[in-house]
This record gives structure tokens, C-alpha cells and sequence, in this order.
């Protein structure tokens, strides 16, 4: 059966009107105070974690946001959908969201097709008040086959058969930037050698409001960078957001090998072991 990734304005209200789901809102503390989906619950630190791929930097990502799912009352029980104001407002953080369920091994979560503003658009209630949601106890499952670490990369390098793709922005991959905090807040400003370049933006449609492209544009998008749905594929950005993304968009489209290097280039350069290659790319 085929995993069901995007709900609808009107999917989304008719759950909530059976009380089948937990909505959770991962903008900042003070928007969501300014107006949310009624119910919502607000995790802002899905947005702003930094994590490492070390065995302990996997352990802490997990017990951190066990810990923030456990606090807002999140269960492997109950269906999870994620929301942002839209795609494309945050860096793709309802799909991190997403993704970070997923990887923490929750089975039936989801992300609001749209956003926020879809369901202001369509006229649907928001409220103000802060919510106070019953604590649980979220255990992870950790999904491994989801997860790229910095090792899983250096392999890579060598590998033609694994694909990195890089869906920063132009700025990043040129390296005129070193993330999109500011021009120094990573030691080293570049790309992975070897890294293909599809821009994150690409895999949406902008107006009215950013949605993912078609399957069929997805996946020719990818083949001008000869990246096909059956490619070992390993995703990455500067945190995770964005590539959590993209990860979504070539899932709807049919891609079926795709791993996140979560930790991404604010890991990469902060090691100085590791080769970076910077400007316009050579001649292939």
C-alpha cells in the first residue's frame, strides 16, 4: 500500500472533527501564539535542531525529541500531521517534521498539504489560546534506512552508484555563504565534491500557494541530472529541513531509495578533514 504523505484542507478538518489525529504547528513560539489551527500543538525546535551523525549525536537527536514528542503528548497510536505556513516559508520544516516522526519510527503521520495559510484561505477557525496538551511517553524506534550519517557520505565519494544531492540554496553551493544563518556561521563555505545540484525550490510550484510539482516534473527535473527513481539517492542541505523537502517531493514522485544526511553541511564543515570544493563547478 502506498504511504500516504499529504492531507488535504478538508482530509485534515474531517479528522479533527472525529478526534483522529494530533496537529502540530512547528513555527516559532510567538507566531503560533499569534494564531494557529484550533488544537495544534507547537513544536518549534523541529525547526532549529542541530544534530551530528556520531552514534552520540544520533542518540541525543533521538532522546531530545523523544522528549519533545512525549512533552506535547505524541504517540505511536495516534495519526501526527505536521504544518508550517507554507512549503516554503520555513525551509520545508513541516517535512522535517515529518521526517523526524518517521525516522523515529512513527507509522501514521502526515504534513498539511498547503499549510496554514491553505486553511486560512479556505476560511477554517484559528485560535489564540495556549494549549495544554496531556503528557505521553514516546519511545523511538529508530528507522535506520532513513538516515545517512557522515560516514554513509565519505562512502559515498567513492561509490558511483550512490547519488548526493545537494538542495541548497544557489548561494550555498557556490559557497558565497556558509548556510542560511549567515556567511560565517559554519567554519568552511562550499559543496561536497561529487554532489549533484537540484534547488530546493524547484520541486514546487510557487503560486497561489507552494505546493510539490506533478510526479512527471519531479522526475524529469531529476533526469537532467541523470538521477532516476530507482537511484541510490542521499539527500542533504544545511541542516536537514530543506532536504527533508525534497525527500518528500521525490517520494511522491515514485523514488524509493532515498536516505537524509540530517546532519548535512553544518556537520561537513565543521570537519576539516573532510574535502570541499567551492565556485562555479569544472567541466564535468
Amino acid at each position: 500500500m502506498t504511504e500516504k504523505i499529504l492531507y488535504t484542507i478538508r482530509e485534515t478538518q474531517a479528522l479533527l472533527e472525529k478526534d483522529a489525529v494530533q496537529l502540530v504547528d512547528i513555527r516559532d513560539q510567538d507566531t503560533f501564539g499569534e494564531g494557529h489551527i484550533p488544537g495544534a500543538v507547537n513544536l518549534p525546535e523541529i525547526f532549529s535542531f542541530l544534530s551530528e551523525s556520531s552514534p552520540e549525536g544520533l542518540a541525543a537527536l533521538q532522546n531530545s525529541f523523544a522528549a519533545s514528542f512525549s512533552r506535547v503528548g505524541l504517540s505511536h497510536g495516534r495519526k501526527v500531521i505536521f504544518y508550517e505556513d507554507s512549503f516554503d516559508t520555513r525551509y520545508g520544516a513541516s517535512c522535517r517534521g515529518y521526517w523526524l516522526a518517521r525516522y523515529l519510527g512513527h507509522r501514521d503521520c502526515g504534513i498539511l498539504d498547503g499549510g496554514f495559510w491553505a486553511w486560512l484561505q479556505d476560511g477554517l477557525p484559528e485560535e489564540t489560546a495556549e494549549v495544554m496538551p496531556t503528557p505521553s511517553r514516546f519511545i523511538p524506534r529508530p528507522n535506520a534506512t532513513l538516515m545517512a550519517t557522515k560516514e554513509d557520505v565519505l562512502k559515498a565519494l567513492g561509490d558511483a552508484r550512490v547519488i548526493l544531492l545537494d538542495n541548497r540554496d544557489a548561494n550555498e553551493w557556490l559557497g558565497q555563504t556558509s548556510s542560511p544563518y549567515g556567511f560565517d556561521f559554519a567554519p568552511r563555505r562550499g559543496r561536497i565534491p561529487g554532489a549533484r545540484w537540484i534547488e530546493w525550490y524547484n520541486f514546487m510550484s510557487r503560486e497561489p500557494i507552494p505546493a510539490f510539482r506533478p510526479a512527471q516534473e519531479v522526475r524529469a527535473l531529476c533526469a537532467s541530472q541523470q538521477i532516476y527513481p530507482d537511484s541510490d539517492i542521499i539527500i542533504f542541505c544545511f541542516k536537514g529541513s530543506r532536504a527533508a523537502n525534497t525527500y518528500v517531493a521525490l517520494k511522491l514522485a515514485g523514488f524509493s531509495r532515498l536516505r537524509v544526511y540530517f546532519a548535512s553541511w553544518n556537520e561537513w564543515a565543521r570537519d576539516p578533514s573532510l574535502p570541499v570544493e567551492s565556485g562555479e563547478p569544472g567541466p564535468a
